[in-house]
């Protein structure tokens, strides 16, 4: 017992040097709302799934953490156990949201460089800036055509390109797309003959940059998913036990809590890191 106490010890001593390496960052606060809602607002446009708000998300998180506490409470009568898929159930929609925004960012990475060569022509061919966006509704990428055909009815209904650019950037709530509505924002309000020159530059960076990114995801794929098939097996394993009330029983005491403690603190650990990990490919968001 005494081993295992030293063990716990030593474990939350070296996490809390790991921890004092990531000072804590302030939240950016957009709109009112905490910085984490903001992210998952963020999240849940990029996933498409603009009819769930980030409260009815974090909501729902945890009365599915609930049913599944009381689920697994009635089949194993054990609370560390029960606490632990809790837990993790609670987090499974938030993760998912964030799995399928991921997704959703690389598909669209391809297809920026395309977005901005069609302003450029527009532009080229004599359109203002506001109708050479609009136009993106009708001939731009499948994926893209309802934001900008939003874009192009908003500007025809108000006339406040301002006020209609950040409309559409908070409709895509990506980072290129941020990238992109900034850049546009400053060449119309600085004006100038360079806004051909500045699109061209915009859309070699953007082929440049999707290429790295790619190449870095690749490079880096396996040891995820070597990380996550880590993570999961050991909570596999268990969940298969609990079929077996009696094979589930040694963690109803208080050195099996200990036990799944220290497995979900270190579960936590991998998660946060696999999270740095997918960070390094990507972009934050453009705040205004």
């Amino acid at each position: 017992m005494s081993g295992l106490l030293l063990g716990l010890v030593m474990g939350l001593g070296l996490f809390c040097i790991y921890w004092s390496f990531w000072p804590a960052e302030p939240e950016p606060v957009r709109g009112g709302r905490h910085g984490r809602l903001a992210r998952l607002a963020d999240d849940l446009a990029q996933a498409e799934l603009c009819s769930v708000t980030a409260t009815q998300l974090v909501i729902g998180s945890v009365v599915v953490g609930f049913l599944v506490l009381a689920l697994v409470l009635l089949l194993t009568s054990v609370p560390a156990i029960a606490a632990c898929f809790a837990v993790m159930a609670g987090m499974a929609p938030v993760v998912a949201v964030r799995a399928r925004a991921r997704r959703r960012r690389r598909l669209l990475r391809d297809v920026w460089p395309e977005v901005v060569d069609n302003v450029a022509s527009g532009v080229r061919a004599g359109l203002a800036l506001p109708e050479a966006l609009a136009q993106l509704g009708v001939r731009g990428p499948e994926a893209l055509r309802p934001a900008f055909a939003a874009f192009g009815d908003d500007y025809r209904l108000t006339g406040r390109f301002n006020d209609c650019l950040d409309a559409l950037k908070e409709r895509l709530s990506d980072p290129v797309a941020d990238r992109l509505v900034e850049s546009l924002r400053i060449a119309r309000e600085v004006g100038g003959t360079d806004l051909g020159t500045l699109l061209r530059t915009l859309s070699s960076f953007l082929r440049e940059d999707a290429r790295t990114r790619a190449e870095l995801e690749t490079r880096q794929g396996w040891t995820v998913n070597a990380a996550r098939l880590a993570v999961a097996s050991p909570w596999l394993v268990l969940g298969t036990m609990m079929l077996r009330p009696s094979s589930v029983a040694a963690y109803g005491t208080w050195t099996g809590a200990l036990v799944l403690a220290a497995g979900a603190g270190v579960t936590l650990l991998a998660y946060h890191l696999m999270v740095r990990i997918g960070r390094l490919s990507e972009e934050p968001r453009v705040l205004r």
